[in-house]
């Protein structure tokens, strides 16, 4: 799965290597990863469930937002595959174009999601596969109730992050320095619950990405509906 704007690093207890050159913006991380990130990430069996769940909850022709969307494998990929209208939208330019490429059937838009614009109940559901983890706990708990707001009432949601209790910390992931934040899984749920979503499903996976500096990390997928 190459879909992220961020995610935590090796080092999940947080300590920064010795001499850590400064954190890079999200962009230029998976600009420099490109392919790599979705050779790394895209065989995790749970993603793959997780979409067979969404998959099961949606009409016909849904409209469906992928944030963070990478390479487009495997999300939006398999979604336009079912014949779903989905307008993925990311920061790095290299995943776009690498997205618009091998999911020609979907729209990509390289952009922060966090300036775009979204009118109420412009989609059926919204995907946030690990695209949080590079901003603040302030910002995800903002950009989640504003998504909750672009999905009509009764629409899905499915979101996953790695469950870890850190803010504002610096690591290494891949071999690039970012700085990534993020909440314990039951924090975590009560973040999406308080975003405006009822949580009806939740699965936690251990997995470690397919990269020789990967390393086992957690993995926590939630399924909601829009209250």
């Amino acid at each position: 799965m190459s879909e992220h704007q961020g995610r935590p690093a090796e080092r999940p207890d947080g300590d920064p290597a010795p001499h850590q050159a400064p954190a890079l913006p999200a962009a230029t991380v998976f600009d420099a990863l490109g392919a790599e990130y979705e050779r790394a990430f895209a065989g995790s069996a749970a993603h793959h469930a997780s979409l067979d769940r969404l998959l099961e909850h949606l009409a016909p022709g849904s409209r469906v937002l992928d944030v963070g969307s990478g390479t487009g494998v495997p999300t939006a990929r398999r979604l336009a595959a079912a014949g779903h209208r989905v307008v993925g939208v990311d920061v790095s330019p290299v995943m776009t174009a690498l997205a618009a490429r091998q999911v020609p059937d979907a729209e990509f838009r390289c952009a922060d999601i966090r300036e775009l614009p979204w009118a109420d109940g412009e989609f059926d559901a919204v995907c946030v596969y690990f695209s949080l983890l590079q901003m603040s706990r302030g910002e995800q708990s903002g950009l989640l109730g504003r998504l909750a707001r672009a999905v009509k009432p009764g629409g899905r949601l499915a979101v996953a992050t790695v469950p870890v209790d850190v803010a504002d910390v610096s690591a290494v992931f891949m071999g690039q320095p970012v700085v990534v934040s993020s909440f314990g899984e039951e924090e975590f749920a009560s973040v999406v619950a308080g975003a405006g979503f009822a949580v009806e499903e939740r699965h936690s996976v251990l997995f470690t990405p397919d990269h020789p500096a990967a390393a086992l990390e957690p993995h926590l997928f939630l399924h909601g509906r829009r209250i």
